[in-house]
């Protein structure tokens, strides 16, 4: 028995050092035993440690692992590594040039440019597809090349030095619950911890002092797909630089895995820091010169920021940075927010296509405010937004802050919005209604019942369910959405909404619940398979309240003429009956009689029987519709433009929350 034990032990033993020493996963403490390319300053010291740069001015120094990792396009291709720094600039007062975490289809970077370049681009082939590289910069220099106004930042570049996101180093104190700055230029050992899940496509950036366990949150999170980066042949390394300030930058343990986690990093193996001697006299020279280039630097950084790129910065919002943009990065990709860049436009404000760096297509939308009461709430609800996951719901990226505007940033849907489709000559066939509308109530059953709070969306309608390249229904537009626990009896509110959508008791009494956003569905069933809008001033009288007019149609045996016109012939019967009745029973008055989500989503694919419906008018909810609309809709049979102020979403931004 004992024998058995001891080869079982031995086995595992085996079993892990190959696994440590394989090219997909290693651990390296002394990094003279590591398979290492390297060239430039870069060398590995006689005790094991891996320096990338020297006292050497303007030069550049690598080290690869030497064997190639495949990449396999269209695979879930994840990576984990972590690994500990450290950068010890040789002036006491400035910080020199950056290193890098880097991932190449080629281990030669001798191409690369030092300074701000970091050793990985240079001008000519700075922010080309070509390049096939992925960083991680650690950057310790303010650079006009790279578009960096801070010294000290963490950036995550595609193929160009401009990084695509990038914020000041600092870490996440569990302890205290929030974040501390962190100085990469510490002359101290530093922990890093990049984790790429190809499952999500999501890419995670974690700091912390060497002696602190690595932070609950990251310090960045960023969605990526790699697929349009890498080649079929990748290895990984590092990249570092000097400049005119020199700094010396080791890299003193490393472990990576591909396709796992990478192990941990014993810090006990984990080498100490030389001590490098010091000439006084040029800490003294390069103090004045430092002080007197930092006052100049400084002053063109203040009056640049100030005008092109300045934004708004809380301390309360250091814990939601993984989920801003900056303004230069939205800037950029809208092209400066020109008008040929105009998606659309509503009561909030203007929303303009973006293209990232990475070729990520994005949707900003500028909101305007005029009052900072409430925005703290609301940014925390921005950011539980972005955790949203559902097919059925338009991805919410991020936001930023700006003077008297908000920026939101979401997933690009390139066919726009189902009212597009509905009223206009791009028609959609039957099968993709239903496809639709099937897809809507799988996301409000989410909102409703599948995450960790009630998420009230209080704003469906056709012009906010936004349709992607395959046509499929997205809901999107979460400006008036609400968040609670479950069991709360939510206090009225202001009312907010969009006239034909409101059920009566939010109209009359300012009251939202999940059966509020179930009233508004059944708006939405009718609009699509009729074809026409809740409310259509433009109709005669009987036929100017849709749910009215399908009501009448039912009582009369002719609900099939209630059907969109332009479907004749082409839809089904029995699903287009199915979905009048399912419309008509989401529209009761009475809350209590209209079905849940999930109820809708089982009737949708015919897992339960519909109950029978009355086309009664009595059991309706009639949309509330202010006079001044019915007024002018009889006199004039015209929708004016004053109806058509009344017309538009009711809604207060920051208020009434």
């Amino acid at each position: 028995m004992e024998s058995h034990i001891f080869l079982m032990i031995t086995s595992f033993c085996v079993i892990s050092m190959v696994l440590a020493q394989d090219g997909n996963q290693f651990v390296h403490y002394d990094f003279r035993k590591a398979d290492l390319y390297v060239d430039g300053m870069a060398t590995i010291e006689d005790d094991g440690r891996l320096k990338l740069t020297n006292n050497t001015k303007k030069a550049t120094g690598h080290a690869f692992h030497k064997k190639p990792i495949s990449f396999i396009k269209n695979t879930s291709f994840s990576f984990s590594t972590e690994f500990i720094f450290a950068i010890i600039p040789e002036e006491s007062t400035s910080y020199g040039q950056g290193m890098a975490f880097v991932i190449s289809p080629s281990i030669d970077l001798r191409y690369g440019a030092a300074t701000s370049y970091l050793g990985i681009f240079n001008r000519t082939n700075d922010n080309k597809t070509e390049n096939h590289i992925l960083a991680v910069e650690l950057d310790t220099n303010a650079s006009s090349e790279a578009l960096e106004e801070s010294d000290n930042h963490v950036g995550i570049d595609i193929n160009s030095i401009v990084s695509n996101y990038s914020v000041d180093a600092s870490y996440f104190d569990d302890t205290l619950g929030r974040r501390k700055s962190l100085l990469l230029a510490s002359k101290q050992r530093i922990h890093i911890w990049i984790e790429y899940d190809g499952e999500k496509m999501l890419l995670n950036v974690t700091l912390a002092p060497l002696e602190t366990p690595k932070p609950s949150l990251p310090l960045l999170s960023r969605s990526i797909d790699i697929s349009k980066i890498f080649k079929e042949q990748i290895y990984f390394g590092f990249s570092g630089s000097t400049g005119t300030i020199r700094s010396n930058q080791y890299v003193l343990g490393w472990s990576l895995a591909i396709g796992g986690k990478a192990e941990s990093l014993d810090i006990s193996k984990v080498l100490d820091l030389p001590q490098p001697p010091h000439n006084h006299m040029e800490l003294i020279l390069a103090l004045v010169a430092t002080i007197a280039f930092l006052v100049i630097a400084c002053g063109i950084a203040y009056l640049y920021h100030q005008n092109r790129y300045a934004e708004v910065f809380e301390q309360w919002e250091r814990e939601y940075s993984p989920q801003r943009f900056s303004f230069r990065t939205l800037y950029k990709a809208t092209k400066g927010f020109k008008e040929n860049r105009i998606l659309g436009a509503g009561g909030f404000g203007k929303v303009y296509k973006g293209d990232l760096l990475d070729g990520t297509q994005i949707a900003v939308k500028r909101v305007s405010h005029g009052a900072e009461q409430g925005m703290q709430e609301y940014v925390s609800e921005i950011a539980t937004m972005g955790r949203l996951a559902h097919r059925n719901l338009v991805q919410l990226r991020g936001y930023c802050r700006r003077k008297g505007e908000l920026l939101l940033v979401y997933e690009y849907m390139p066919n726009g919005s189902l009212s597009d489709y509905l009223f206009s000559s791009n028609n959609l066939s039957w099968s993709q209604r239903v496809h639709i509308l099937k897809g809507v109530s799988e996301a409000l059953h989410y909102l409703h019942e599948g995450w960790a709070q009630v998420v009230l969306h209080r704003d469906i309608k056709a012009s906010n369910i936004l349709l992607d390249s395959n046509l499929n229904g997205k809901v999107g537009d979460f400006g008036l959405a609400r968040f609670h626990e479950r069991g709360v009896v939510l206090e009225p509110t202001r009312v907010v909404g969009t006239i034909g959508y409101m059920a009566p008791e939010v109209s009359t009494m300012g009251v939202a619940n999940e059966l509020t956003d179930v009233y508004a569905f059944g708006a939405l069933v009718l609009e699509v398979v009729c074809g026409r809008r809740p409310i259509d001033l433009d109709r005669s009288p009987e036929e100017k309240i849709l749910v009215e007019w399908v009501a009448r149609c039912g009582r009369n045996d002719r609900l099939m003429d209630s059907v969109d016109s332009k479907l004749a012939g082409s839809f089904k019967a029995d699903e287009a009956k199915l979905l009048l009745k399912l419309g008509m029973l989401c529209l009761q008055s009475d809350p209590q009689k209209r079905p849940t989500m999930k109820d809708i989503t089982e009737y949708l694919e015919q897992k339960k029987n519909i109950p029978h419906i009355a086309f009664d008018t009595t059991e309706i909810g009639r949309p509330i519709i202010p006079q001044i609309i019915n007024e002018m809709g009889a006199s004039q049979g015209t929708t004016s433009s004053l109806a058509s102020f009344w017309y538009d979403t009711i809604t207060v931004l920051f208020r009434g929350r």
